[in-house]
């Protein structure tokens, strides 16, 4: 079996008697062309759109170019209604939902906007401008929310993007394109700091969890802060794994959201009868493992399906490093006491996903293979390796004689689920 790694591949050579699955999403080949598909979610929103008047302004908010959507597919054919409606393409404006990321190239900027690009206006959210942002209210847990003045100041406001598992969030999509999206960096660390349970040394809130939406405190402060800002609809894509448009959600913003996650789950949660000792997990290539903070999605998922204190090889090439510059400074803290008494303290979004990584990597047992510097994946907790053969080697070493395990080829987008 051939594992994805960056642009190569590793083959994996495993017993089939120590196997007890491949995990992957159980889907099918899109029968319908991407336009045909965005058409039809289309059409449920002819009412909405059809209330736009000329002379409106109005701006769509889409992801970055971390997050394929297909927006160069539904952008032009959601502007085509606008404009059937009325709406002049000078009116319009694609707001990019940066949340805390870097801003975009303009090669990026053409790829986001596809045959768009220099007919209709695009710019970056700007997290750190006092100047692009207005408050609009505070969230029932305290949160004070700051979004783009775009988004307030338009007479319509349309939410793109697409839906997959989070890791706390529950899924992406919906909401997310208001906060973190399109927020100030401080309500951004705001709600995702209500991922840690109130009081000192209590840990992570149990339900701000992968692909919960119930109960979950992240979840919740992102519905109020969309809710502030009441959407006329969205248009929200599902994704298979080789990034083609397999279904799309139109709609009021918080059902068709919902309708859109049990789409996803019903197909990208896969049923474990039982957990195994060894996974071997690819993130499933570029860019899915660009970096580790990309990459540790991989890792959460995968980690599903592991017994306690059990091994996980995991394929990350990591040709950009962490992520971000701060993301690998946060394990100076090797106890995980100390790391959640400063994260507490000095909140960032790259130190909780900093966090997640290194209970995983004392939980479990992690080999990850990667091009990152040696030394600094034992400073992460894990265990380096150059190629998957090694990385065997090393894991036969603790392994019992007679193993289980699961192998994992697209990690980024299945969530091991353990059934009753």
């Amino acid at each position: 079996m051939d594992l994805h790694y960056g642009d190569t591949s590793f083959t994996l050579t495993l017993p089939p008697e120590r196997l007890l699955g491949v995990i992957r999403p159980e889907i099918g080949v899109p029968v319908d062309r991407p336009e045909t598909i965005i058409a039809a979610a289309l059409d449920r929103c002819a009412e909405t759109i059809g209330t736009f008047r000329s002379g409106e302004r109005v701006v769509i908010v889409t992801s970055d170019i971390t997050r394929y959507t297909g927006s160069e597919v539904y952008l032009p054919l959601l502007v085509e209604r606008l404009v059937a409606a009325g709406i002049r393409e000078r009116d319009m404006e694609i707001l990019v939902a940066l949340g805390i990321h870097r801003k975009q190239t303009e090669h990026e900027h053409q790829k986001i906007a596809g045959p768009l690009h220099g007919r209709i206006r695009i710019v970056d959210h700007d997290c750190d401008d006092p100047g692009q942002l207005a408050f609009i209210g505070r969230t029932s847990n305290g949160i004070d929310v700051n979004v783009n003045r775009r988004v307030m100041e338009a007479d319509r406001v349309i939410l793109t993007g697409t839906i997959g598992f989070h890791y706390f969030a529950g899924f992406g999509g919906g909401r997310k394109s208001i906060l973190p999206g399109v927020a100030s960096r401080a309500t951004c660390m705001a709600s995702h700091f209500a991922v840690l349970n109130p009081g000192e040394g209590t840990g992570k809130n149990p339900l701000a969890v992968t692909g919960n939406l119930e109960g979950n405190p992240v979840h919740g402060a992102m519905v109020e802060a969309c809710a502030m800002v009441e959407p006329d609809f969205i248009l929200n894509t599902v994704l298979s794994p080789d990034k083609r448009i397999m279904a799309a959600f139109a709609g009021p913003w918080r059902e068709a959201h919902e309708e859109g996650c049990r789409f996803y789950a019903e197909r990208f949660a896969w049923p474990l009868r039982e957990k195994a000792d060894l996974v071997v997990v690819s993130c499933g290539g570029f860019p899915k493992d660009i970096n580790v903070i990309q990459s540790h999605k991989a890792m959460e998922y995968g980690s599903q399906a592991l017994k306690e204190g059990g091994g996980m090889v995991l394929l990350a090439q990591c040709r950009d490093g962490y992520g971000n510059a701060t993301f690998f400074d946060w394990f100076r803290f090797r106890d995980l006491g100390a790391f959640e008494t400063r994260l507490r303290s000095h909140y960032e979004i790259n130190g909780q996903t900093a966090y997640s990584l290194l209970q995983k990597a004392q939980k479990f047992r992690v080999i990850l293979v990667s091009e990152l510097p040696p030394e600094e994946v034992r400073t992460m907790g894990m265990t380096p390796a150059r190629s998957l053969d090694e990385a065997m080697a090393q894991a036969a070493e603790f392994l019992p004689a007679d193993y289980t395990a699961y192998v994992i080829p697209e990690g980024g987008t299945v969530l091991p689920v353990i059934k009753p």
